[in-house]
């Protein structure tokens, strides 16, 4: 009898692995854990309002929304990848760095933005910085997935990290390394459109 459910679960298992790779495949159709959220002036959107039981994070850190547009691992890697290699503060090392530009992952949600847009960058560990668009854009921020070649942890610099090159502008170059990442939020996963 046992067997007989054994065999029955392996059976189940394996009709399901087809079904989880397409997912994967499909950002449409995905169903990831949401990792990104962006909220504020965007268009329709893909979920509804913070919910206070359920989303926790940002209750405690105060989000407020009505809507918003969710991206899970599987629809920010659809989207374009753009690579970056800065020097990186912590061990002043240069890595290399994937992942869309933070303008397409804000044009995929639905974003409705102008010459005074700004940007509300959210981290998990309660981290902000807010950005004017125009500067996001200048310095082509990239919500970074992958650090040398390897999805980036949580627990480390990850899942996502919004992030840009200073070595490829002379005014934050010249500044210290402790010093050119004060924008860029580490376990990001939170944007508001302001």
């Amino acid at each position: 009898m046992k067997r007989r459910h054994l065999l029955a679960g392996f059976a189940l298992c394996g009709a399901a692995v087809p079904v989880l790779a397409q997912a994967s495949r499909d950002p449409v159709n995905s169903r990831g854990p949401a990792l990104l959220t962006v909220s504020g002036h965007i268009a329709a959107g893909n979920r509804g309002p913070l919910d206070p039981a359920l989303d926790q994070l940002m209750k405690k850190q105060g989000v407020e929304f009505t809507r918003a547009y969710s991206f899970d691992f599987a629809a920010l890697s659809a989207l374009p990848a753009t690579a970056i290699a800065p020097t990186l503060e912590y061990d002043n090392r240069q890595h290399r760095l994937t992942g869309p530009l933070l303008s397409r992952v804000l044009r995929a949600a639905g974003a409705q933005t102008n010459e005074t847009t700004r940007l509300l960058l959210r981290a998990i560990d309660g981290y902000t910085a807010l950005v004017p668009l125009a500067e996001v854009d200048r310095f082509r921020f990239i919500v970074a997935t992958h650090l040398d070649g390897q999805p980036i942890p949580l627990g480390g610099l990850g899942p996502l990290w919004a992030v840009y090159e200073p070595d490829a502008f002379p005014e934050m170059a010249s500044k210290p390394a402790s010093e050119r990442f004060a924008l860029c939020p580490w376990g990001l996963y939170h944007v508001e459109v302001q």
